[in-house]
């Protein structure tokens, strides 16, 4: 289903280490219009301590910044706004607390990425903002405290990596009140060029005939180079490079630095981000770099754009993870069909969304992958495929659920992993979960099997099981099966009773 309507609105929330971006766009014949944009400098990062801890005070500027951004969304229906967090919350360890008070700010929910796929995303909005061809590109983004460094063709990624630096983290590293040496900024560039060794052979290997920066950061540095004149059109060359940084040692303090092009928002975590962004060109030979307005919020919203016409980066993860770990496409198939038939019983009582029986659609597709390890316990190595596999477009959250769903499939109950999901998707993943181990009971034998005999009756605390009379009597397996479920389930407080009727 394709949206067509000039009316849909779409917004998109970058929760970055340095400032926040939102953008909000109308949707025409399948390209945006943007009817608003607000960014402003928090600076996440800088509230973040030794020991993972965000400050109260980092906080609160936060907080501040989305109570206004809330105001522009909170009336946009669920689903078409799109809300995430990068480096800075990926991190900090007290970041539970701060998402429930951001959330209630904004008014929608709010996913943490990790650092892959936050490379995938920014890649997605520089090609859309800059109408690729086929040419191969290298994208790099400079956030506040970690830098994505990602090579692609048209909207393929072909290479993506995340590395621990960024503009806030390194200025306060190295450039700690704002002073300035060429000590200090040897010691940061070689700390980048450290980090960069991870990847620079691959990267080279691959090789690209472009280069393209996506940050704040590198956008500052363009325009400093282009009002300086240090370079033709804001073009940025290694040359150029080495006149900024020989100003900003000049001036010996970023207080005093004086340079066309350069914000006072920006000031601080320049010389951070110039030491990230020298390294880069040395340790990857960069010639030179033009800069786009693309960037992660674009990206977010071409990905929500695919999401609501039924085009899912998540969809193409899953098969692919599926027919990586040889997956039986026929079992998949039974498995799928009898959890579309107990939803569509349940769905009511137990107030299903179509995101959960998404949800249940790719953990049939992927409950036995476990099976390219050992059968003995597959379930736990299905678990541990997921949880630890690159799995693009899906967040933190949503990636940890599917893999506690396929956990539950069977055995003992996965309530130690219930908990650890957020308090208000524990009780929806239970009941997910029972229908999954429903279906593994009643396809166990793997043949073919129709319209399921089984119809379903659910409250808070019970299911009730009906089957035709003298069905179990014809499947011994299958009554023993659930009669150990019966067992199972009282571990969790659930009455699970099985009856036959005419």
């Amino acid at each position: 289903m394709k949206i067509q309507t000039e009316q849909t609105i779409l917004a998109a929330v970058d929760l970055g280490s340095n400032s926040f971006h939102m953008v909000i766009a109308k949707l025409r014949d399948n390209h945006f219009q943007t009817v608003d944009k607000l960014k402003e400098m928090v600076q996440l990062r800088a509230g973040l301590d030794k020991r993972d801890q965000l400050s109260e005070s980092a906080q609160e500027r936060a907080l501040a910044c989305l109570e206004r951004f809330g105001q522009r969304i909170k009336d946009l229906p669920e689903g078409s706004v799109r809300i995430v967090g990068t480096n800075t919350l990926r991190v900090a360890k007290n970041s539970d607390a701060f998402l429930k008070k951001a959330k209630k700010a904004l008014g929608h929910s709010i996913e943490i990425i990790e650092g892959e796929e936050e490379a995938r995303l920014i890649y997605l909005g520089v090609a859309h903002a800059l109408s690729f061809d086929d040419t191969r590109r290298l994208v790099m983004d400079i956030g506040g405290g970690s830098t994505e460094f990602i090579i692609g063709e048209g909207f393929d990624g072909l290479a993506r990596e995340s590395l621990g630096m960024g503009c806030v983290s390194f200025s306060q590293k190295f450039f700690a009140g704002g002073t300035l040496s060429q000590e200090q900024m040897r010691a940061a560039i070689i700390a980048a060029a450290t980090r960069l060794r991870a990847i620079q052979k691959r990267y080279r290997d691959i090789g690209w005939e472009e280069a393209i920066g996506a940050s704040g950061t590198i956008r500052c540095v363009a325009s400093i180079v282009k009002e300086e004149g240090w370079a033709i059109d804001g073009t940025i060359t290694i040359e150029s490079l080495d006149k900024l940084i020989g100003a900003m040692i000049a001036s010996g303090n970023m207080d005093s630095v004086t340079l066309a092009g350069l914000s006072d928002e920006r000031r601080s975590v320049l010389p951070g981000g110039v030491a990230v962004l020298k390294a880069a060109f040395e340790q990857l030979k960069i010639k030179q770099m033009t800069v786009s307005d693309g960037a992660l919020r674009e990206g977010l919203l071409y990905d929500l754009l695919g999401r609501i016409s039924y085009d899912d980066e998540r969809d193409r993860a899953v098969s692919a993870i599926a027919r990586r770990y040889h997956a039986d496409q026929e079992q998949i198939e039974r498995v799928d069909l009898m959890l579309d038939q107990l939803c569509d019983q349940v769905a009511k009582s137990w107030q299903f969304e179509q995101e959960h029986r998404q949800l249940l659609h790719w953990a049939a597709k992927l409950h036995e992958i476990g099976l390219s390890i050992a059968h003995n316990q597959y379930h736990k190595h299905s678990y541990y495929l997921l949880a630890h596999s690159n799995l693009p477009g899906f967040s933190r959250e949503e990636q940890y659920a599917l893999a506690v769903l396929v956990r539950g499939q069977r055995r003992g109950f996965p309530t130690k992993y219930i908990k650890r999901l957020p308090e208000e998707t524990r009780l929806v993943t239970q009941r997910l979960i029972m229908l999954l181990r429903l279906a593994m009971v009643f396809n166990r034998g793997r043949s073919i099997v129709g319209t399921t005999p089984v119809k379903i009756q659910v409250s808070e605390k019970a299911i009730k099981l009906f089957l035709p009379i003298g069905w179990l009597a014809e499947h011994p397996l299958t009554e023993a099966d659930l009669l150990q479920e019966v067992d199972y389930l009282q571990e969790i407080d659930l009455r699970l009773t099985i009856r036959e009727e005419s």
